[in-house]
Formats: structure tokens, C-alpha cells, sequence
């Protein structure tokens, strides 16, 4: 059931201004569903992150921590060693993104996702 009823045309000036279109966007891309699902574990250091999601490049990478940084899901801490280091942990808004995805992804696997 769906919460509130749309429209029957939806006018894309307010699709495209729905908080909903956003979130579907960001979780949406390659990578941020895997990285937010290892930092909902604990804290990593950049390469141990890379070196624990196959496939990413540095690049993409730092592209998708930013993104998710700027949206207020992760949160950067430079840590004082020599050299310095940084740590990425979820922010307490990305810690409350986890249950949605976590039935999400348990929808996705018990539907048999997009095969239907």
C-alpha cells in the first residue's frame, strides 16, 4: 500500500523536487549501497575500504565517500598520526539509513529482485 497517492500525471518539477527521487539517486549508483553497508559494520581507513570493495577504483572511490559525506551519511575524521590518516564511519543519519536498507535488500532477496 502506498502511503500517499500520486498523482496520475506527476508533473517533473515535482518529481525531480521529491526527497524520495534523491535518496533513490544516491543509494541508486554502483557503489554506495556496498559502502554504506561496510561502514554500518564499524569505522574503515580509506584503503581498507578499497581493498575490501572489488572493483572500485581510488577515484570512484573517493567520489562516492564525498557524495555521501556532503549528504551527511558518512562522516570524515583525519586522525592524528604521522603521516595523518583519515577514518569513514556512518554519521548518525547514515546509522538510521540502515534499517530501510536493510528491508530493502531483504525484499530484493526474498522477491527474487528485479526478475520478479
Amino acid at each position: 500500500m502506498v502511503a500517499t497517492r500520486l498523482p496520475d500525471r506527476v508533473p517533473v518539477g515535482e518529481y525531480e523536487a521529491c526527497p524520495v527521487t534523491e535518496v533513490a539517486r544516491r543509494i541508486g549508483d554502483k557503489w554506495t549501497m556496498v559502502v554504506l553497508a561496510l561502514l554500518g559494520g564499524r569505522a574503515y581507513h580509506f584503503n581498507e575500504l578499497q581493498r575490501a570493495i572489488e572493483g572500485i577504483s581510488q577515484r570512484m572511490l573517493t567520489r562516492t565517500l564525498r557524495a555521501l559525506e556532503s549528504d551527511g551519511l558518512v562522516e570524515r575524521t583525519v586522525l592524528p598520526t604521522s603521516p595523518p590518516s583519515v577514518e569513514y564511519r556512518l554519521s548518525p543519519r547514515g546509522e538510521s539509513l540502515l534499517i530501510p536498507l536493510s528491508a530493502l535488500a531483504d525484499w530484493a532477496v526474498s522477491s527474487g529482485g528485479s526478475r520478479g
